[in-house]
């Protein structure tokens, strides 16, 4: 067969409508649209999900549910997950090569899920007080992942926790 005589499979390409030329090819005076109103007018479609100028139900219904921005950076790690590192030492890179947790993570989190059966040490990762307890437990040790104040939150250099020490004079 040669490329210069390739064609489609017969039945496959309908010929085109050919509309206002007569009742008797089908598709006379109005041409198949009906009569009046928007649809029939030349240039008379509007964008998909409009509704005549009434309030559209993607506008109606509420909105549902929050996406966190932070959520692709943070990771959270169960307890028996730690067995599939290998090393006694585990920081994130270390859960990042055995696939633990995903490449873009900036931060782990150990939870108590699972259990573990050997001594790790987990550096620079962050680990609930069930987890830290478990981790204690199976003699490993956690070491500090952020340096955080007794309230909770990270502790404040330069000039905002200096600002921080006059407001509390």
């Amino acid at each position: 067969m040669r490329l210069n005589t390739l064609k489609p499979a017969p039945g496959s390409r309908r010929p085109r409508l050919r509309v206002g030329r007569g009742a008797s090819a089908g598709q006379g005076k109005t041409c198949g649209r009906g009569t009046k109103g928007q649809r029939a007018r030349k240039g008379g479609y509007h964008k998909v999900g409009f509704e005549g100028g009434q309030m559209p139900l993607q506008r109606r219904m509420p909105k549902v549910g929050f996406r966190s921005a932070l959520k692709t950076s943070r990771a959270e790690v169960r307890l028996h997950e730690l067995a599939k590192v290998a090393g006694e030492v585990i920081d994130l890179e270390a859960l990042k090569k055995a696939g633990v947790v995903p490449p873009a993570a900036e931060r782990a989190k150990v939870v108590l899920s699972g259990e573990l059966k050997r001594a790790v040490t987990l550096k620079g990762i962050a680990a609930t007080k069930g987890a830290r307890a478990a981790i204690e437990a199976a003699g490993g040790k956690v070491e500090a992942a952020v340096e955080t104040t007794e309230t909770g939150k990270k502790a404040e250099t330069g000039k905002k926790a200096e600002k921080a020490e006059k407001a509390g004079d």
